[in-house]
């Protein structure tokens, strides 16, 4: 079985599927997409998937939690045995450094959790035993994955380090904070670790600096911004959390966040307004186009159907209007936070 295996949200199956097909015929790899809604994740079945997961980067892919490539289909697993058909499919494939034993993220699949946690505690010593995985994590080797659709239905696929997201299923664990004023925190602090690498965030997110959250009522994503010790004016006509405006880090603006204009250039522009995301991209291109910030983190409200062409669409027009930047950084990824959005950082650093 030669292709890839892609994670996303139940639901999203053809909008990936979409990105994908799109994707692979714009690098000249023949392919095709196989996916049922609710799934959770998309086949791309395609007789070159080393070229195509190298033409890929997981990085630019938007609607893909993980991005695996296949190694084999195991179909009509004996309960009693599912080890010894891995062996034989991954007789000379060489060496793993990290096993994860996963399921799909929907409403079946998450009945197999149990299964996936038991089995990779059995499959782990045993895969070390036969050499097939390295007796301690090692990122310089491959990371297997064993990806339960059904109890006798398995895929075995491999991500390479740097080229994937690291953690199981696709999902960073991340834990709501009780003085946090909504759960939209979650979101930014996702997209802060998904979205910019470790190098990025050490260098672009530091005390002191200043920040604007348009639409931030009540305050969840300015409560993450003054967790960096950030100080940050917050725009929104709504009211924010007065636990937010008692820190001295916040100043609150009442007004539209699509008129507002910062007094100098932030470091910062992070904005979560529900609009339409044409709209939304417009107005940020502008604030790069008239070096308002240097860097931001936006959301896009997506319509219902032809999600993967509205995407193109908005982020076209967001690259497009943003200035004539030779070192404008751009990714999209629909984070685990997120609903019927996809998330934006841009960056001129």
């Amino acid at each position: 079985m030669s292709g890839l295996l892609c994670y996303c949200r139940a639901g999203f199956e053809p909008d990936l599927a979409a990105e994908l097909t799109e994707r692979a015929a714009g690098v000249h790899v023949a392919g095709y997409a196989q996916t049922s809604r609710n799934d959770g994740y998309v086949l791309f079945h395609s007789d070159n998937g080393p070229s195509l997961t190298h033409e890929l980067p997981f990085a630019e892919l938007v609607f893909a939690r993980q991005k695996l490539m296949l190694l084999a289909e195991l179909r009509d697993l004996d309960p009693t045995d599912r080890i010894t058909p891995i062996f034989e499919a991954l007789a000379g494939r060489g060496r793993h450094g990290e096993l994860m034993v996963e399921h799909p993220d929907s409403e079946e699949g998450k009945q197999l959790a149990g299964l996936a946690r038991s089995f990779g505690n059995a499959l782990r010593p045993a895969l070390r035993k036969r050499g097939f995985l390295s007796q301690k994590d090692e990122a310089r080797f491959p990371r297997l994955h064993v990806f339960f659709v059904s109890g006798t239905h398995a895929y075995l696929a491999q991500s390479v380090v740097g080229d994937s997201a690291p953690w199981p299923l696709g999902i960073p664990r991340l834990r709501m904070h009780a003085d946090a004023p909504s759960r939209s925190a979650l979101k930014l602090e996702e997209a802060f670790m998904a979205l910019l690498t470790e190098r990025e965030r050490h260098a672009r997110i530091k005390p002191g600096m200043r920040a604007v959250d348009l639409g931030a009522a009540p305050g969840g994503w300015t409560w993450v911004l003054t967790r960096e010790h950030m100080r940050v004016t917050a725009v929104d006509n709504g009211p924010m959390q007065a636990e937010l405006l008692e820190t001295g880090l916040v100043e609150h603006h009442r007004v539209d966040g699509f008129r507002y204009q910062p007094v100098g250039a932030v470091d910062w522009m992070v904005c979560d307004m529900v609009e339409q995301p044409r709209k939304v991209a417009e107005r940020m291109a502008t604030w790069f186009r008239e070096g308002w910030c240097r860097n931001a983190v936006f959301n896009l409200k997506l319509p219902m159907k032809k999600r993967w062409q509205e995407t193109l669409l908005a982020l076209d027009t967001f690259a497009n209007n943003a200035g004539e930047h030779d070192k404008l950084t751009i990714r999209a990824r629909q984070l685990y936070h997120d609903r019927e959005e996809i998330t934006v950082y841009a960056s001129v650093e």
